[in-house]
């Protein structure tokens, strides 16, 4: 049986040269690792509206679209019976951040059902950003 296809969107939020990433708090870095804020495309939601929507529940940041890089799929079997179609969108911080702070955020109500959930957010050069976790980091060189 083929896997359930659930929409999704990777959100690459850029200032200067640096990208918004976190890491969760509640479990460990070697099962989550370094990821940047990303979610599910609601019923009826435009994959644009989303990105703009998971990055400020998930780190408190209001942003603006760039521009929509792509799409991509992503079988998450053996974690879950689910194809993520993601597209990926490059945004940017609707207004500046100092990139040299850690703030701790999180969501209350993910959208898998899971509890709450806490993490650290930071700023990452881009050119570290190669260790993004689950494939999140396959359209970076599309940045511009």
């Amino acid at each position: 049986m083929p896997p359930i296809v659930v929409e999704k969107v990777i959100c690459y939020v850029v200032q200067d040269d640096d990208l918004l990433v976190f890491r969760h708090l509640d479990h460990p870095l070697t099962v989550t690792g370094v990821q940047v804020p990303a979610g599910t495309v609601e019923s009826g939601e435009e994959a644009l509206t989303a990105a703009v929507r998971e990055v400020l529940e998930e780190t408190g940041i209001r942003a603006r679209v760039v521009r929509q890089l792509g799409t991509g799929d992503y079988d998450m079997r053996p974690y879950r019976d689910e194809l993520a179609h993601r597209t990926f969108v490059q945004l940017a911080p609707a207004k500046a951040q100092d990139a040299r702070g850690r703030w701790i955020a999180g969501e209350s109500d993910p959208a898998d059902g899971s509890g709450p959930e806490r993490w650290e957010c930071w700023w990452m050069p881009i050119k570290q950003a190669h260790v993004l976790a689950g494939g999140q980091g396959a359209l970076l060189g599309l940045i511009e």
